[in-house]
């Protein structure tokens, strides 16, 4: 078995490096990402994430995990911890439950191994929206919690398989942790070990099959937690709050609960032939909440010191034809309350990255162009700046969380607005998925055009930003719109034969 990197120069970087990366490359031309991810999942806990760009542009790599070192659960008063070899504790949670996060990563000499993909592992999950509530104090907490989702859940992923699209290679990677030098031949002993099972899992027996799709099927039905005339007057009542000066823009949303019994990887399947997307992922907790998502929205991302957010704000559904989605990307972009719209949450993405960065480094390279997804097209820019050498990415996080494209504009009055006319919990929606790496970086997407699968009902969230001249029924049909891709998936997936 030849592994990456060799013997002679693990011990060479275990002279100044406490994690080591160890690879194994295998060929993957006759596999999909998902049909490793369905043998991987057998393990337990498990997670896979991919990308999808422009609609039609696979991302360069796909990652998965299964089994983590550990899980971190954090509910508003006790947070669960969970060991791989079975050892469980229960503490309370701290004012900010990302501390304890943080300690699994932070600190680390992460060697450094050329060719390695841009994910080798770390803390891999998930952020519920209700974390406002331990970065900003004064934006009350609904006591209704239909959701019953943690605040937060994170895996500690020390074994990743890297799905090369590109090359049609697997990278198998396990984290080999050094205590001192001296230890660095039984370490890497011990990944060859790790590596090795965890080959005989990807090239085990196929563990999914080929499923056929329905030729139609409507949108799955369920019950929508606010009826049109009630979120209509919520509108009307934010509009007064706007002229009144509090804010300039509030988002809204509303749920949509869908009886949903089947297997969640099945739903990942079919969302991802409706609808791909940049940030497509499946995470299955084995503690009865999952989550299956295809979002749009990159929350933030932090590469060496580079960080990156990309507002989208401005919706128009799809044309049923090339002209006709020429038509429409012209009336958005050509819209002043869109346009308007657009700009609040870019200077709102400016001002969050300027609390982080290097002064006069924050930038916008790219400004309201028009990205096409499978049922809507949006508005996007790209905002930048350099992280400042005294913050990390967990400080990044803090200080653009949650993402002004899910709250509003100033930020905390718009949650404020938010909390009392919603008057209930969003859960994992409004939150980020994503992972914080052992080297430091991170990449989190926002959570949209997801589902929440929890008790057989899965739960669908959308949300339109309201402004002075919002109108409310186009509001409304904006959050119809954008909940189709998902409700469309729940439909094919109930008649999906295999």
């Amino acid at each position: 078995m030849s592994l990456v990197p060799d013997q002679a120069t693990f011990r060479q970087l275990a002279q100044t490096s406490d994690l080591i990366p160890v690879c194994l490359d295998l060929m993957a031309d006759l596999e999909t990402p998902v049909s490793v991810y369905a043998r991987l999942r057998t393990l337990g806990e498990a997670f896979l994430f991919e990308s999808v760009t422009g609609g039609e542009h696979i991302g360069r790599y796909s990652f998965c995990g299964a089994s983590p070192a550990l899980t971190i659960t954090s509910w508003e008063d006790r947070t669960e911890i969970v060991r791989r070899g079975g050892g469980k504790e229960t503490v309370p949670t701290p004012a900010d439950p990302l501390t304890l996060v943080k300690q699994e990563v932070a600190g680390l000499r992460v060697a450094k191994v050329p060719g390695l993909p841009p994910f080798v592992g770390g803390m891999v999950g998930m952020v519920g929206y209700e974390y406002v509530h331990r970065v900003e104090p004064t934006v009350p907490r609904a006591a209704k919690d239909p959701a019953g989702s943690p605040l937060t859940h994170f895996m500690l992923v020390d074994r990743v398989v890297a799905f090369d699209n590109a090359r049609q290679t697997l990278r198998l990677i396990v984290n080999a942790r050094v205590a001192s030098p001296a230890q660095a031949d039984e370490a890497y002993a011990a990944a060859r070990r790790e590596l090795e099972a965890l080959r005989a899992v990807v090239t085990g027996p196929r563990a999914a099959v080929a499923a056929e799709l329905p030729a139609a099927a409507e949108l799955a039905q369920g019950q929508a937690n606010i009826t049109q005339a009630a979120f209509e007057a919520n509108i009307r009542r934010t509009q007064e709050y706007i002229r009144a000066g509090d804010c300039v823009q509030v988002v809204l949303s509303r749920r949509t609960d869908v009886p949903f019994a089947g297997d969640p990887l099945d739903l990942y399947r079919v969302l991802r032939h409706v609808n791909p997307s940049p940030y497509m992922f499946v995470i299955e907790t084995g503690r009865g909440f999952d989550v299956v998502g295809a979002s749009p929205e990159v929350n933030v991302r932090l590469t060496e010191r580079r960080c990156e957010i990309r507002p989208i704000a401005g919706t128009r559904p799809r044309g049923a034809d090339e002209a006709a989605d020429r038509r429409l990307e012209a009336e958005l972009l050509a819209d002043p309350k869109e346009r308007s719209e657009h700009l609040m949450l870019v200077d709102l993405a400016r001002n969050d990255l300027g609390r982080v960065c290097v002064p006069g480094t924050v930038t916008v390279p790219d400004y309201a162009i028009i990205e096409r997804y499978s049922h809507v097209m949006h508005i996007v820019s790209q905002v930048e700046g350099t992280l400042a050498a005294d913050k990390d990415a967990f400080d990044l996080f803090r200080a653009t969380f949650p993402a002004g494209t899910l709250s509003g504009a100033p930020k905390v009055r718009a949650m404020q607005v938010i909390a009392e006319l919603e008057g209930e919990r969003r859960g994992i929606y409004g939150g980020a998925v994503g992972y914080f790496g052992f080297d430091g970086g991170h990449d989190s997407c926002i959570v949209i055009r997801t589902a929440a699968l929890r008790a057989g009902v899965a739960s669908i969230q959308a949300g339109a930003g309201i402004v002075a001249d919002s109108v409310p029924t186009s509001e409304y049909e904006e959050t119809v719109n954008k909940s189709k891709g998902v409700l469309r998936a729940l439909g094919l997936a109930a008649g999906l034969r295999s």
